[in-house]
């Protein structure tokens, strides 16, 4: 913003003195300063300027018509200097000045016309300086912010604003919202967001208490997405500046990652032994693979030993392992039932917690390349039991009645484990997953069926049929154990 009126007034070297014109007058900004004694130098003036005279064809009769035009022009204010051409301002232009309500200053004998011009093109100029200051620690914090993700981003735009900031997907959804609360302004923008998808580079809505300026997301075609912002004052240049770094970088996340992702699940799909399912927003950015990925850039990545963790689908997931710390090492796919992350041993923990905040994780045991199935498997049946009675993240080591295993032999173990469970596996592999939540929820059907993603009644089937299969009674405490042993005996 350019320096106001009072604050030129205020220099204590230039000694003005304003004669008309309260304080909202005088919070005129002063956009250049021209010195005239032309009669009428409205042709001359672009509006804002302070315009100095000292009233050399100034009188009586054309003082009020000058000021008229002065005020028609919008001009910041007047400065008129005594001593010269005049021993004091003519009392009919302070008239009309006052009437008019043109701020007027009276510049005396001792200050030169050109040292109001350099003080007033100093304070631009600093002005400037400030402005692009900011600008580039803005920039710099919007980049940070942008490190730890969409969200921590718009959060940081709105802070920037002092306003609220939204992060829409194609269709208008709202992805962020900085503060919560404007959740609110989305439906009032549906219209706008057509005219940006037809190709309009960006939408300013201007009312009385809020401006909002809308930008589309994406280098070309349709719309990644759209950020709208929301102001009460309109925005300075320097904030359309910072708005604008904020679609560059969102820009960014949403133009580079795609190809980069693909690649990371492909490989991992391939290294786990399990299809992707490829998420609705992905689906462009990420083909069936056929073969091993050229995986370049991620070379060395999944040195192991490494860990599988098994979460809930969806972007929270994935943008909580772009904050985390070593999770640009992991490698993440979203299978049917949910996300597998393959993380190095190294990188576990800070990962493992990051991902937590999201829902749920089941984590594998430590393991190579090769054992990364059966780590699968493990990570599986930790998330299964994680969250319902106990932590949000569950080790496979943890599990209960890991420890009866200890106690047995391996091979035995598994042995008996593939005679018990072949028949269900032979019927209906899914009869296994789905006896193994139903004990993993002690009985209670709902809590199985809502774990497993089906009704209700449908578990019950399964657990009937399981149960005819089988020739045991499920609701036998003996029988429960045995079967948990079974279906928790280490995979070879």
């Amino acid at each position: 913003m350019p320096p106001t009126l009072a604050a030129v007034a205020a220099l204590p070297q230039l000694g003005l003195r304003p004669l008309t014109g309260g304080p909202p007058a005088l919070e005129a900004g002063v956009h250049w300063v021209a010195v005239s004694e032309l009669e009428d130098p409205t042709p001359f003036l672009e509006g804002g300027e302070l315009l100095l005279t000292t009233g050399m064809r100034l009188n009586a009769r054309t003082a009020e018509p000058y000021i008229a035009r002065l005020v028609r022009r919008r001009v910041a204010g007047l400065g008129f200097g005594v001593g010269l051409g005049h021993e004091e301002i003519p009392p009919e232009l302070t008239g009309a000045a006052e009437r008019h309500g043109l701020p007027l200053l009276e510049v005396p004998r001792r200050t030169p016309f050109i040292a109001i011009g350099k003080a007033v093109s100093g304070m631009l100029a600093a002005e400037r300086y400030e402005a692009v200051t900011r600008s580039f620690q803005a920039q710099r914090e919007l980049t940070r912010a942008a490190l730890k993700g969409s969200k921590a981003l718009v959060i940081r735009l709105a802070r920037e604003l002092d306003g609220w900031a939204l992060l829409l997907g194609p269709t208008g959804d709202v992805l962020r919202a900085a503060p919560e609360s404007a959740r609110r302004h989305a439906d009032d923008l549906a219209g706008e967001l057509d005219r940006l998808r037809a190709g309009g580079a960006s939408v300013a809505i201007s009312g009385r208490d809020s401006h909002v300026v809308i930008q589309p997301l994406g280098v070309s075609g349709r719309p990644r997405g759209f950020l709208a912002v929301g102001t009460a004052e309109p925005l300075p240049p320097v904030a359309h500046t910072i708005v604008g770094a904020a679609v560059s970088l969102l820009t960014l996340r949403s133009e580079t990652p795609s190809a980069d992702r693909a690649l990371r699940a492909a490989l991992a799909s391939l290294l786990l032994g399990e299809p992707p399912t490829t998420p609705p927003n992905d689906r462009a950015a990420a083909p069936a693979p056929s073969g091993v990925p050229a995986v370049g850039g991620l070379d060395g990545v999944i040195a192991p030993p490494v860990r599988v963790l098994f979460c809930g689908a969806g972007r929270a997931v994935l943008e909580a392992l772009e904050a985390a710390p070593g999770g640009d090492r992991c490698l993440a796919v979203e299978l049917a039932d949910g996300r597998a992350v393959i993380v190095p041993e190294t990188a576990a923990e800070p990962v493992i917690a990051a991902v937590a905040a999201t829902g749920p994780v089941g984590v594998s045991d430590a393991t190579g390349l090769n054992g990364l199935p059966t780590a699968l498997i493990q990570a599986r049946r930790a998330r299964a039991a994680a969250g319902r009675n106990g932590p949000d993240v569950l080790r496979y080591a943890e599990l209960p009645g890991r420890g009866v295993h200890g106690l047995l032999d391996p091979e035995a173990a598994r042995g008996f484990a593939d005679g018990l469970l072949s028949p269900l596996r032979d019927e209906d592999p899914e009869l296994v997953r789905s006896l193994h939540a139903y004990l993993a929820a002690n009985g209670q059907g709902e809590t199985a069926a809502r774990a497993l993603g089906v009704h209700r009644h449908t578990l019950r089937h399964r657990m009937r049929k399981a149960a005819e299969i089988l020739g045991r009674d499920l609701d036998d405490p003996g029988v429960r154990a045995e079967l948990w042993i079974a279906l928790t005996a280490p995979a070879r």
